[in-house]
């Protein structure tokens, strides 16, 4: 089992590495295959230092990483409110339910959760805006999906409610693996469940935790591909939806500038494992590191 692991991770994840030098070529995609990684014309850090000078440099910086941080302090508390939650529900056919229907999200592709958020916010029978009529919150229908104002909390909380619930998966199983002993002695000292959770279900759980954080500092340039995509189409919203990786994608496929959107990938993934390294560095203090 560990050579072919071994092939594939090779395969698909080291080998395609090669491809980065196109980042410091003018790659000529006619050349084709490896002639063109031989052949084309060594430039250096010259599409590296056109990203820096782009005007767009700022915007799309900006909108990383703003939308990252929100995605971060906003996304990456709720599984483990959830899962806190949960651990005190009694019922179990109830807690089961709940722990269903969040879950289900997590397994519809964001074609079809984009879809969705369109079909609730459009100006025509939305429900979201019907609902706000029927309340007198609103006397004409809004165009949510236009408005850039608005923009970033929708995907941040269309995110939240996709993958609250399989993220609580790993803190519902760090959680069960905790002595129940400990919350009977707790509860014969007279601590209440909300001193309990503070004080020995966090507390236990905190290792996964740090290494989610980690994990998730480390990706922190990864604001999203497919959601903003989807539910940023609409051109008006490029000020505030156009991050990294769109970016990358709208010049590097859509403008056929493929050593420019490689110089852009690369400059992600390195500002990536920085933070990483850092990230595991500062957590390695606190005796929880991933290595």
């Amino acid at each position: 089992m560990v050579l072919p692991a071994m092939l594939l991770i090779l395969v698909f994840s080291y080998i395609p590495m090669y491809g980065l030098i196109m980042g410091f070529q003018d790659y000529d995609i006619f050349l084709g295959g490896f002639r063109g990684f031989f052949e084309s014309p060594w430039v250096g850090l010259k599409h590296f230092e056109m990203f820096f000078d782009s005007p767009e440099f700022v915007r799309v910086m900006r909108n990383t990483i703003v939308i990252s941080l929100l995605k971060l302090f906003i996304g990456f508390p709720a599984p483990i409110l959830l899962a806190l939650m949960l651990n005190e529900v009694r019922h179990m056919v109830f807690k089961r339910f709940v722990q269903t229907i969040s879950y289900l999200p997590h397994f519809l592709s964001w074609v079809i959760v984009a879809g969705f958020v369109m079909s609730m916010l459009t100006t025509d029978n939305g429900s979201v805006n019907i609902m706000m009529q029927k309340l007198n919150l609103i006397e004409e229908p809004i165009n949510f999906l236009s408005i850039p104002e608005y923009f970033w909390g929708i995907l941040v909380t269309t995110g939240v409610w996709k993958e609250i619930g399989f993220g609580s998966i790993v803190y519902l199983a760090a959680i069960a693996s905790i002595d129940p002993h400990l919350y009977e002695a707790a509860s014969m000292d007279g601590a209440s469940k909300f001193k309990q959770m503070f004080l020995i279900t966090l507390p236990s759980i905190m290792p996964v935790v740090i290494i989610f954080m980690i994990l998730a500092i480390g990706n922190l340039l990864s604001a999203g591909f497919e959601d903003i995509l989807l539910l940023g189409v609409n051109p008006v919203l490029r000020d505030v939806s156009d991050v990294i990786d769109t970016y990358v994608y709208r010049v590097g496929i859509q403008n056929s500038r493929y050593s420019y959107a490689t110089a852009v990938g690369l400059f992600k993934a390195v500002i990536s494992v920085g933070l990483l390294t850092m990230a595991n560095y500062i957590a390695r203090r606190s005796g929880n590191s991933l290595w």
